[in-house]
């Protein structure tokens, strides 16, 4: 982009101000990831609580991404034309908003209003998923961009793994006693809401747009010198014409679709293999994605200090595939213990490569908006998960766990050679070279 004669270097600063806002919207992210996975983990509970079959309950996570693709793209005109404040108190409103539908919602014949409950929190989330990234750029220096973006992501993920943890505990299957079933389902809903309502008091007094003075200088050129003529839909041209964007859009999608489809039916999984093992399976979740938020945090610190973005996404990729692999040829060895291991490698590698995308995405497509290309990564994530919860549903409902996740490791292998296409054009010699936001340098 060219910029205009008046353009000058301006004084940058770091507030503390800025881990405040990280540690707001961290937790409401948080909250309303738990709220994507507290059905799914206690299918056979709400399946006898409601009267519904498997497949409605997985509908109740599934829509996070139905609602998401078509909404992402006025999200992010939302956030590059309005600011980070707007889009951020609209994703807590709503999410505090569909958790206090819920507790209107505990009654069998009440599963229509649940779902309309878990639409708005749906709804919310397209408004939280695309931020870490913006977050981090606005409000934290060049040397702290990945590791802040990484807990921005790891507030999501410590919110799935109280999601896998929690509502098995809250709500235990009690099946020849419903309602002591709808008192502990209250209790999960009426704590969730009043969480939720904390959280969008501090985010109305917390979250600004921007700090009064931008934290490197990559930022005060973006705040001061941006184009009047910036057009949002020249903004996605631009990102479609990146051949080595459309690819990690295309890796990134089938990576972290597979992580939301194998969390969506973990519970039908572990059940498939391991009779009564409900907080197991929870249990089971839940080191799924603490051993992924690890990953994510040494992620975080390793391109802040290396800025290898191209060599770590791809090793990460790889390494993925292999526990994927692992997972799904020990899932049924009778062994529920190795499966917490197993799991604990897959999440470390596949969770951890949530941050690693957002990042290497906004350094190879500098300076277009980072709101639009983390708003683009989600939009694949969820179409890609869509397509994988329903399919590997399908195959483990007809053939077992074993199908629908050799299903999941053949599209994850397709992911490494296109991850392997996108590293050999941005490291071809005899291209151009630029240097991006972070200092990284691609052609």
């Amino acid at each position: 982009k060219e910029r205009g004669p008046e353009c000058r270097a301006l004084e940058t600063k770091l507030y503390y101000k800025r881990f405040a806002v990280l540690t707001v919207f961290s937790l409401y992210s948080l909250v309303n990831a738990f709220q994507w996975i507290q059905y799914s983990i206690i299918t056979n509970v709400f399946t006898q609580f409601y009267g519904v079959t498997n497949d409605k309950i997985d509908w109740l996570s599934i829509v996070y991404m139905v609602a998401y693709v078509p909404l992402i793209f006025p999200a992010t005109w939302l956030l590059d034309r309005r600011g980070l404040r707007l889009t951020a108190l609209l994703g807590s409103g709503l999410n505090c908003a569909g958790a206090w539908l819920k507790c209107a919602s505990v009654r069998p014949d009440l599963f229509g209003l649940t779902v309309t409950a878990q639409v708005i929190c749906s709804v919310a989330q397209v408004f939280i998923l695309g931020l870490p990234s913006r977050i981090a750029s606005v409000w934290f220096g060049p040397r702290e961009v990945s590791t802040a973006c990484a807990m921005a992501v790891l507030g999501n993920q410590l919110g799935s793994a109280i999601g896998f943890l929690l509502p098995p505990v809250l709500v235990p299957n009690t099946p020849d006693d419903q309602e002591l079933t709808a008192y502990n389902i209250r209790i999960m809903f009426f704590g969730t809401a009043a969480v939720s309502t904390v959280l969008f008091i501090l985010a109305l007094a917390v979250i600004k747009d921007r700090p009064a003075k931008p934290p490197s200088q990559a930022q005060a050129v973006l705040s001061d010198c941006l184009p009047e003529d910036y057009s949002y839909r020249q903004s996605i041209y631009n990102l479609i014409k990146n051949k080595a964007f459309v690819l990690l859009l295309i890796s990134y999608g089938i990576l972290i679709g597979a992580f939301y489809s194998v969390s969506t039916l973990l519970n039908q999984m572990i059940m498939h293999c391991y009779q009564n093992q409900e907080l197991n399976a929870g249990r089971i979740g839940l080191t799924l994605v603490v051993a992924g938020m690890v990953g994510s945090i040494l992620c975080g610190l390793w391109l802040d200090h290396t800025k290898t973005y191209k060599m770590t996404t791809l090793i990460v990729y790889f390494l993925s595939f292999v526990g994927m692999v692992i997972f799904t040829f020990t899932l049924d060895l009778d062994n529920i213990y190795l499966v917490f291991v197993t799991a604990g490698i897959l999440g470390f590698f596949m969770t951890g490569y949530l941050p690693l995308g957002f990042e290497f995405g906004v350094e190879i497509t500098y300076p277009e908006s980072e709101g639009t290309s983390s708003g683009l990564l989600n939009a694949f994530a969820q179409i890609f998960g869509i397509i994988f919860t329903l399919t590997q549903g399908k195959l483990i409902t007809g053939y077992g766990p074993l199908a629908g996740n050799i299903f999941l490791s053949v599209w994850i292998f397709l992911g490494i050679i296109l991850t392997g296409k996108s590293y050999i054009i941005l490291s071809f010699p005899g291209a151009s070279y630029i240097k991006g936001v972070n200092g990284g340098v691609y052609p």
